[in-house]
């Protein structure tokens, strides 16, 4: 509470001080949201010593999370803006602040801190801070970066039909610690830097964009220790949040820990794609996206280079949408020695999946979700979906039926078993669930929502997702795999939240 009291005291001694200086104006906006859930087996097990959802949360678990954003406008001209986030907090969870007496620490986040301004007499418009980077998407939203990171954008319109974005980002520098005996220095070769271009092209009834990505990555931006072994593929537990694990599972291959080459030079990574959104034929509407995406290092069998395509149509009636939705992303082959065949990714922290919000990062408020991995790499999915059905008031549903499987070799499977891994062992480079071609899952989901006020709504989410794993000797089957292979079972979540938007 005391660095809330104290961030609250330094937001209204800046409203003071620059309020005598000229005329600015001071806008609020955040979010609240209260959320409860129950569900089980969210590691598609139910023994091997655990009790709860998964290792970390009980079947049941109430939670909280506040947002609050704050624009200091000057004019169209100029403003900025800063995002903090409290939470989230679990109840009862003394680390999260949820504890008996609320002291907890690590609550409080600086989540965004930008400056916006337009270049005089142009209509060049500068975007300079930690912010929300997303590469576009008409689908599934990105499936390549979509997470804040400190950086420059600049924006400029030529017309109403053909504008141009870019921007330079680094999502990671000075965070490596170096190794205490040796020449390795701290903060050496650590940084990663990001630049990309997307140009946006609208139409009547017709929107694509055509962007590209590339990526420099220091030889120590994932290195621990003296880089010796296996220990590059490893980023120190101090400085590691969620967003730089699953960098870290986005760029490296599925088997890369097991070689022992050190990384010398910077990497290289480049990411190309094309996104549409097709409306002219209403009420009909089609989108899609094709990526492809590449990383190189010094030790080619790091490498790692992929595709991922996604398709969706759908229909508008009277009473909702019904639509129709597709994917299907490159897997790897059978060569432990050639790299991966999966898409590389930078971070999906935010992205928000529209084709499915349990089995890959996709929920927008506080429920479960990667049960199956942060992206689609390595799988395919074919769905149907009733989306925004209303014959209530202020009441809506969504219906998710979804069938997806995965296009990685089955050999893969008994490479990750050898090295003490298994299906769902979060292995290095790996999803949350590492799936191959003889592996299929059914994900079910209905959601409900509730306008209870113009700013405040409940929504009720349930979600199901049926596993088949190929258990025979050649795939999961192996007696290595904890010896738990025949101990698969469907995960399934029921969420309650309420979301206070102002």
């Amino acid at each position: 509470m005391k660095k809330l009291a104290i961030l609250l005291m330094a937001a209204a001694m800046l409203v003071g001080g620059m309020g005598n200086a000229q005329a600015i104006d001071f806008n609020v906006k955040g979010q609240w949201i209260m959320s409860f859930e129950y569900g089980q087996n969210g590691n598609f097990t139910g023994g091997n010593g655990r009790t709860g959802y998964n290792s970390d949360q009980d079947e049941f678990e109430a939670e909280q999370r506040v947002r609050l954003q704050l624009d200091a406008v000057a004019s169209e001209s100029l403003s900025g803006s800063v995002f903090f986030e409290i939470g989230d907090q679990r109840w009862g969870k003394s680390a999260h602040g949820g504890a008996l007496g609320a002291d907890g620490n690590q609550v409080i986040e600086l989540r965004r801190a930008y400056l916006d301004w337009i270049v005089p007499e142009t209509d060049l418009k500068i975007r300079m801070g930690i912010d929300n980077r997303a590469l576009p998407s008409f689908t599934t939203h990105s499936q390549v970066l979509a997470d804040e990171t400190g950086g420059i954008t600049a924006s400029y319109a030529f017309n109403e039909n053909v504008a141009v974005t870019a921007f330079w980002a680094r999502p990671m520098n000075d965070n490596y610690t170096g190794y205490a005996g040796t020449n390795t220095r701290a903060n050496y070769m650590d940084n990663v830097d990001l630049v990309a271009l997307s140009v946006p092209l609208t139409f009547d009834g017709v929107k694509l964009t055509p962007w590209g990505m590339y990526a420099a990555i220091g030889p120590n931006a994932f290195r621990s220790g003296d880089g010796v072994n296996d220990d590059y593929f490893t980023f120190s537990k101090d400085n590691a949040g969620s967003s730089w694990k699953n960098f870290r599972t986005g760029m490296l291959p599925v088997h890369g820990a097991k070689h022992g080459e050190k990384l010398t030079a910077y990497g290289n990574a480049f990411w190309v794609g094309l996104t549409g959104d097709i409306t002219a034929f209403d009420p009909f509407r089609i989108a899609f996206d094709v990526n492809y995406g590449a990383v190189s290092y010094d030790d080619s069998s790091a490498n790692r280079a992929g595709w991922l395509a996604s398709l969706l149509a759908e229909y508008k009636l009277d009473w909702g949408i019904v639509g129709l939705q597709g994917w299907y992303a490159s897997g790897d082959d059978d060569n432990t020695g050639n790299g991966s065949e999966r898409m590389p990714y930078v971070s999906l922290n935010n992205t928000t999946n529209r084709f499915s919000e349990y089995a890959f990062t996709g929920d927008p408020n506080l429920g479960r979700e990667c049960t199956v991995g942060n992206g689609m790499t390595g799988t395919w999915g074919v769905g149907a979906y009733l989306r925004d059905v209303s014959f209530m008031e202020d009441l809506k549903h969504t219906l998710h039926v979804t069938l997806f499987g995965g296009t990685n070799s089955p050999h893969m499977a008994k490479e990750i078993v050898a090295w003490g891994g298994a299906a769902n062992s979060n292995f290095m480079g790996a999803e949350a669930l590492y799936l191959t071609t003889r592996d299929t899952a059914l994900e079910l989901s209905l959601i409900n929502t509730y306008q209870i006020y113009d700013n405040l709504n409940a929504r009720l989410t349930a979600s199901y997702i049926a596993l088949w794993l190929d258990k025979s000797n050649s795939v999961w089957g192996n007696s290595k795999m904890n010896g738990r292979s025949d101990d698969v079972r469907d995960a399934w979540d029921v969420s309650l939240a309420f979301v206070y938007d102002f």
